[in-house]
């Protein structure tokens, strides 16, 4: 009886040992995800402020003019060339 109770406890103990083994690796693996995911967080937050500021950049009152007045041929209409409409 001694003997299949020792039997039973090691093999109790070898399964509970490997699970501890399995749980500590899964959760080496977790980690490294974690790691990898945080970083690219990181990045994609700096590239967002770039990205934020280029857009405000672009969007400046005076860069639209500029580019109205010399890609597009725009100007400011004479006293002449405008036309009030009334209802």
């Amino acid at each position: 009886m001694t003997r299949f109770l020792v039997i039973v406890l090691l093999a109790a103990n070898v399964v509970a040992a490997i699970g501890v083994v399995h749980a500590r690796h899964q959760h080496r693996q977790l980690f490294v995800e974690l790691t990898r995911l945080v970083n690219e967080r990181d990045e994609l937050n700096i590239d967002f402020g770039r990205l934020q500021l280029e857009q405000a950049t672009w969007a400046e009152a005076h860069r639209v003019d500029q580019v109205a007045r010399t890609r597009l041929g725009m100007k400011f209409p004479e006293a002449g060339e405008i036309v009030v409409v009334q209802p």
